[in-house]
């Protein structure tokens, strides 16, 4: 269930007249949301009292969104946006992406990862790396003062960009990803197709554009703020590679097929979403990164 705005007795009804969750009901509705409750547990008082699930799902979606506006600003910490949000806790441990089943096999719920299992063949993986290999360049970073693209010492890996829909095989997968993170393809950026060879690196860093840096003005404009971001494996190392989020003690193995998606509601460092790519310390890893966007990316 995704955050919404609550706006008490002025709120307008979709269904029936009862649009605003009971005082008594709402610090404990809080309470359990902030405790990882399940969506259908949140929404047992209301049910229990005779409201509909609509109506109830309605009430608590702004609810909730309320309570992270007013905590936001009181705390003079940016307003959340809405996110792709693919499984919740205790969900499916299967999910039909279209044309592929997707396995989710870890969740966590702050930061908010998760990591699926067989998003990609192995015959996929490899035309994406063969793909890749003639367009191979070293990897950049965008330069928050001039908003160009730059080397830098912590990224040492070699990268090759796609357009997004670039190629048939660039689709199927876009609409496969759509479809398993349930946010639309033209609100993602192209595939970025990745290389680290032994002692490559990523080091700890957020994905989010910083609305502060003067050359984030540009990134902001074609689609705004990044929202979420997929990993995708496209080769196993021998040893080493495996995706770090320092904050939350987390390591995901690189495994050929398998991805490790994050989101993050808003451009601060509470969303615990610092991380990172671990040295390869054995053969090499390559991946596909999709960053999704919260409009249109042009």
């Amino acid at each position: 269930m995704g955050p919404g705005v609550d706006r008490g007795s002025e709120a307008q009804s979709v269904v029936g007249e009862r649009t605003a969750v009971p005082e008594d009901l709402r610090e404990p509705i809080i309470a359990a949301a902030l405790r990882g409750k399940a969506p259908e547990a949140l929404l047992t008082p209301l049910l229990e009292r005779g409201w509909s699930d609509v109506e109830a799902a309605a009430a608590i979606d702004a609810l909730l969104r309320s309570h992270l506006e007013s905590h936001a600003r009181a705390h003079d910490l940016p307003l959340p946006k809405r996110v792709p949000a693919p499984a919740g806790l205790n969900d499916r441990p299967v999910i039909d992406a279209g044309d592929r089943r997707v396995h989710v096999l870890a969740s966590l719920l702050h930061p908010r990862v998760i990591v699926f299992g067989d998003l990609l063949s192995a015959r996929e993986c490899e035309a994406l790396i063969e793909a890749a290999r003639p367009r191979l360049r070293r990897s950049t970073v965008v330069d928050p003062v001039t908003g160009g693209d730059q080397a830098h010492e912590a990224r040492t890996s070699y990268g090759a960009g796609f357009q997004r829909g670039e190629t048939e095989l660039c689709r199927r997968i876009e609409q496969r990803i759509a479809r398993l993170l349930d946010w639309p393809v033209d609100h993602g950026e192209g595939l970025q197709i990745l290389r680290y060879a032994v002692g490559a690196q990523y080091l700890p860093h957020y994905d989010y554009f910083d609305p502060a840096a003067p050359g984030n003005a540009l990134q902001l404009a074609r689609g705004g703020q990044r929202v979420a971001t997929l990993v995708i494996y496209l080769s196993t190392p021998e040893s080493g590679g495996a995706t770090l989020f320092p904050e939350a003690h987390l390591e995901v193995a690189a495994i050929r097929g398998n991805a490790v998606f994050f989101s993050y509601d808003r451009p601060h460092p509470m969303t615990k979403t610092l991380h990172g790519g671990a040295p390869v310390r054995a053969g090499e890893k390559w991946i596909a990164t999709k960053w999704l966007r919260e409009g249109v990316h042009r």
